[in-house]
């Protein structure tokens, strides 16, 4: 394995998209794309030019060679995704509504290949990438991918690696409420980086007021935490600064899903290039901006031209060369 940026894990799931409004089950077409938070954030780190490893399991069968196919064409390292005889690929239906209003998704993941990710799958070369991305998905699939996801993190923590992670709590995956704060905050207390939603982070601490959240995940050993505010924008703290970054205003918002992972794009590649925090929350809700402009979970995410274009051109003055990555 070539020198790697950036390891991240998961599950890509197949997704077939309605192609009219209304109940999925009275939906007559549908096109086929790939689905998945974690595997959203490498298609987007690799679009900026980072070299992105991707870890994961996809079944024998034609919804697996399809997202193996998508995920190399977007530049993704994939030879760490095995192929599972036994277990298929999972996969989804995405309602068409109208511009701005939330899709209706159902899943058909249970006991899907990814699901049965376990810490046998770590290889050593795997450990050599500068950073790692988690997020809460993987750990809420079955308890052999929870443990993929601790010794990942515990690992590369270890290693002086950076760790980002992300809660994206998905409750329906949990056997109990408690049972998935208990165990994001266990995953979180291993990440330098934090990135909750506003709600995720006042259920996964009990504080209201983003300082008091952002202040649980610092004492926990977190050194950035990045909260995102939705149409209000995201507040930040670290041990030495905080403040709130503006929203990014958009004409029309089209899909909101995968704002949150462009937010994560953002933030992670412009601390990777050692920008201010301030600057890579800016940087982040502009990508953020970006993905809900677009139909699609991903489609939104920029190349590194189309953000030098649109995004850093306009403050330039403020920020330090991008695509060479900090070494410090």
């Amino acid at each position: 394995m070539s020198e790697v940026d950036i390891l991240s894990f998961g599950e890509t799931m197949a997704m077939l998209v309605a192609e009219q409004t209304g109940d999925l089950a009275q939906v007559a077409n549908f096109h086929k794309r790939i689905a998945g938070a974690d595997s959203n954030v490498a298609i987007g780190l690799s679009r900026l030019g980072f070299k992105v490893a991707w870890l994961s399991r996809v079944g024998a069968d034609s919804l697996g060679r399809f997202v193996l196919d998508t995920l190399q064409s977007e530049g993704l390292d994939c030879s760490q995704v095995d192929v599972d005889p036994l277990h298929p690929t999972g996969f989804q239906f995405k309602s068409r509504e109208e511009a701005g209003a939330d899709p209706q998704v159902e899943y058909f993941r249970r006991g899907s290949a990814a699901s049965h990710l376990s810490p046998q799958a770590i290889q050593t070369p795997l450990l050599q990438a500068r950073h790692l991305h988690a997020t809460g998905i993987p750990p809420a699939l079955s308890a052999t991918a929870r443990e993929l996801s601790l010794e990942l993190m515990t690992q590369m923590r270890a290693a002086g690696r950076t760790v980002s992670f992300d809660p994206n709590l998905r409750p329906a995956l949990w056997a109990s409420e408690q049972q998935m704060i208990t165990e994001i905050n266990r995953l979180a207390a291993l990440a330098h980086w934090v990135l909750p939603g506003l709600g995720e982070g006042r259920l996964l601490t009990g504080f209201d007021d983003p300082a008091d959240i952002a202040a649980f995940y610092l004492d926990q050993g977190a050194q950035v935490v990045a909260i995102k505010l939705g149409a209000h924008g995201a507040y930040y703290r670290t041990a030495q600064d905080q403040g709130f970054v503006a929203a990014v205003p958009v004409a029309q918002v089209v899909d909101t899903v995968g704002a949150g992972d462009g937010f994560a794009v953002g933030l992670i590649s412009a601390l990777l290039e050692c920008h201010s925090v301030s600057d890579a929350v800016q940087r982040a809700n502009w990508i953020g901006s970006r993905a809900v402009q677009s139909r699609g979970d991903m489609e939104g995410l920029p190349t590194r031209l189309e953000m030098s274009a649109e995004f850093e051109a306009a403050i330039a003055s403020k920020l330090a060369p991008t695509g060479d990555l900090c070494r410090a």
